[in-house]
């Protein structure tokens, strides 16, 4: 069986969603894990809040690392992704940004996002 990057970075666990703290935290986080979903989110927002439990669970499920980015702190980093609402999905596989999406996705459509990167 292949190992996959599960590990973590500098003792950064991956069962859980990982908080990022800016571009450059961001572009190691996707460049040393197979597959990053990135949720660009905010505290005050409903649709985020009820995001967080099915990204939780997908990152103690599944092979991808779920990196989170809090919009109101970052953003710069936002605009540079193109946020314009949140909640908005970032899907990277081998460092590239392959997907985005605007809005809550149901858990089986995400899930289903990561599977299809994760080979």
């Amino acid at each position: 069986m292949a190992t996959d990057a599960r590990g973590g970075a500098a003792g950064e666990s991956t069962d859980e969603p990982l908080h990022v703290e800016g571009e450059d935290h961001l572009e190691d986080v996707t460049a040393a894990y197979d597959v990053v979903l990135v949720d660009f989110y905010a505290d005050w927002c409903g649709p985020c809040q009820m995001l967080e439990p099915v990204l939780e669970g997908l990152a103690d499920e599944t092979a991808a690392v779920i990196a989170k980015v809090d919009v109101d702190e970052h953003q710069q980093l936002a605009a540079a992704y193109g946020v314009r609402g949140v909640p908005t999905l970032a899907l990277f596989a081998d460092g590239e940004q392959v997907e985005q999406h605007t809005g809550a996705l149901p858990e089986d459509r995400l899930r289903g996002l990561i599977e299809e990167y994760a080979e």
